[in-house]
């Protein structure tokens, strides 16, 4: 064997050990984390599923395994669905969800634009205020605000919480979309106003065309926020049919030291499937916008 056909032989072996120390340190420091972060991340949804088919014998019971279900049933799911409100509640949910949020991007897009775009003196400050009011928490502020929803005839009813989300999600939804549209080139603008263009022109055919990823990851984060909210939603609606998810689920599926666990966790699974999907749905649009995507 000559020497190159020698040294060619050591270079695929010292290849080969690489390659299976790469093999194991991939599965070490990459696939390990995510198995880890898998299993963590997805085992809540696992429990829930499992407990909304579980009968009351085997929740009940010590004996068995409790991690899989021998026996499933749908007596749960009939009993969230039809002997309590919860198609109402989660309509309620979506209405409220939306109308807010839609209404919050549309203040927010508004704000955020005045403050990046239109330089005027002051308007450091405003953003930062803005940004400070989203840090109040709501159990502050839900005293005072439930005495305006009164005195306005509101209480007990959806508007009562279209209007009031809003006070917590145009701060945020203003801070996040002042970030993006900084990133969004000013030279954009300049070309626009010499052509002529008007400032909501530029606002609605250059801007928000390509704020659309920090559109949509602030109306993501606006309608997981409204989704989920429970204080406002316990304290100014008190009627089961006017009840979000949420605060329906807690009130109505547990009766004094009683816990339907089956329909409360079924009632839960519901609940959060339409967040999970939203989320894998725009989770591409939800990364950019987090990240700005536009360069100068």
């Amino acid at each position: 064997m000559s020497d190159a056909q020698a040294a060619a032989a050591q270079v695929d072996t010292i290849v080969g050990m690489d390659f299976l120390e790469s093999r194991t340190r991939k599965a070490v420091t990459i696939y390990l984390p995510l198995a880890i972060f898998l299993f963590v991340l997805l085992f809540p949804f696992y429990w829930m599923a499992i407990t909304t088919f579980k009968p009351n014998e085997e929740l009940l019971s010590r004996e068995g395994n409790p991690f899989w279900v021998i026996n499933p049933t749908l007596a749960h799911i009939k009993k969230l669905l039809f002997d309590t409100a919860y198609p109402e509640w989660l309509w309620n949910t979506v209405i409220v969800s939306v109308v807010s949020t839609f209404a919050s991007l549309a203040a927010a897009v508004m704000a955020a634009y005045a403050i990046e775009r239109l330089r005027f003196n002051g308007a450091k400050q405003v953003g930062l205020s803005i940004f400070l009011a989203y840090l109040v928490p709501p159990s502050i502020l839900f005293i005072p605000l439930a005495a305006i929803v009164y005195q306005l005839g509101l209480f007990d009813t959806r508007w009562a919480l279209i209007l009031t989300y809003p006070t917590f999600l145009i701060p945020f939804c203003t801070w996040l979309l002042m970030g993006y549209f900084r990133s969004i080139p000013f030279e954009l603008e300049e070309c626009a106003l010499i052509d002529g263009a008007t400032r909501w022109q530029i606002l609605t055919k250059i801007v928000l065309p390509l704020a659309v990823p920090g559109l949509i990851s602030a109306g993501i984060f606006a309608f997981t926020l409204s989704w989920n909210e429970f204080i406002y939603a316990l304290t100014f609606v008190s009627s089961s049919e006017v009840k979000t998810v949420p605060v329906g689920v807690v009130t109505e599926l547990v009766e004094g030291d009683v816990y339907h666990w089956g329909s409360l966790m079924a009632g839960a699974l519901f609940g959060s499937l339409p967040v999970a999907f939203v989320y894998s749905f725009f989770v591409e649009y939800y990364v950019s916008g987090m990240t700005g995507s536009v360069k100068e």
